[in-house]
This record gives C-alpha cells, sequence and structure tokens, in this order.
C-alpha cells in the first residue's frame, strides 16, 4: 500500500448542527477557506446546516470545489447542498463511509457528535489494523476533543492500544496548523520502508 504524498481532496467530519460555541463555525469556516486557496477538494457529508454546512459554503465562497457524499434517507433531513460540483447519494451509511474514504487523502475531525465521533473513530481503527496510512487530524478547537483525548491516553496506559503510535500528532489546535500536518505525515508515512 503506497503512500500518497500529494494532498488532492481531504475529508471532513463534523457536526451537522452549529454547535453552542460561534469558535466552532469560524473554525469551519476558516478551513473552508484553507481548503479552497490550497486548491484541495473538501470531501464531506453533504448536508447544508451546522458546521458540515459551514465548511462547505466556505470553500465555494473561495472559489474551491466541493464532494458531498449524502445517503438517501438524509437528502431531505439534511438539505443536500446543492450548490457542489459533485453529490453523490448512496444507499446507505455503510456505502457513504466507504466512498468517504476512497476518495480521500486524509481525514480531518472538526467539532461534532455522536456521528463525527463514529467516522473517526473507524478511521483510526483501519489505521490501527493497518488498513491504511491515510493521515487523520483532531482539530481541537477551544479544547473540544480534550476529554476524547484523556479517554484515549487511559485505553494505552490500560493496554488495550497495541498500536499506539496510531494515536500520537493527531491533535491541533488551529486549522492553520492542519495542511502542514498532513503534509508531515505524509512525508513521513512516504519514507518508510514497505512492509510485506
Amino acid at each position: 500500500m503506497a503512500a500518497v504524498t500529494k494532498i488532492s481532496n481531504i475529508c471532513v467530519y463534523c457536526g451537522s448542527s452549529p454547535g453552542t460555541n460561534p469558535r466552532f463555525i469560524e473554525a469551519a469556516k476558516d478551513f473552508g477557506k484553507i481548503l479552497a486557496e490550497n486548491k484541495i477538494n473538501l470531501v464531506y457529508g453533504g448536508g447544508s446546516f451546522g458546521l458540515m454546512g459551514a465548511v462547505a459554503t466556505s470553500v465555494l465562497d473561495h472559489g474551491g470545489t466541493v464532494t458531498g457524499i449524502i445517503p438517501e434517507s438524509l437528502v431531505a433531513r439534511e438539505r443536500a447542498l446543492k450548490t457542489v460540483q459533485e453529490m453523490v447519494v448512496t444507499n446507505h451509511m455503510h456505502e457513504r463511509k466507504q466512498l468517504m474514504f476512497d476518495r480521500s487523502d486524509a481525514f480531518v475531525a472538526l467539532p461534532g457528535g455522536v456521528g463525527t465521533l463514529e467516522e473517526l473513530v473507524e478511521q483510526l481503527t483501519w489505521a490501527q489494523l493497518k488498513h491504511h496510512r491515510k493521515p487523520i487530524i483532531l482539530c481541537n478547537t477551544d479544547s473540544f476533543w480534550t476529554p476524547l483525548l484523556e479517554t484515549f491516553e487511559r485505553m494505552k496506559s490500560s493496554g488495550f492500544v497495541y498500536n499506539s503510535e496510531v494515536l500520537d500528532n493527531l491533535i491541533c489546535d488551529d486549522v492553520s496548523e492542519i495542511l502542514p500536518m498532513i503534509r508531515r505525515k505524509m512525508t513521513a508515512a512516504a519514507a518508510e520502508p514497505a512492509k510485506p
């Protein structure tokens, strides 16, 4: 499994609601602008509400491109964003998640709820099982992910994480740090010798 060294598409997991902290929406908009300015396509859950809508709309507002991937059952409920360049409607959530994985070079988690957490943990699990080497970043806006990080540390210290480097160097505090972190991870992965 060769490491990718160029970032063309980044999958962003985040809330379909805005949350209670205005910084969450600001961070989503800021990251959307960064993606557009760096000509990186956003892959996301396809909705127009909350942080999902904010990051996608910001990419579009700054001249970038967006791929939305949404299950048919959520098209109306989450109001699929009709202005994206590509909207893929899947039969179910499993198909959606597989397509988001297939079409992305890296994964970023902004604040969100149970769905965001589930998608993030699935990617971490796949990385731990060595199913992929794609970078995973948690943007810890206003310490949102700190309790989860403490849980990860408890898992590691309790002996439940056998491939603990997957949980190392995951965190940044500001969206401006995300792309540099992804590039460093890609460079490091490309430099590693191929394993049988």
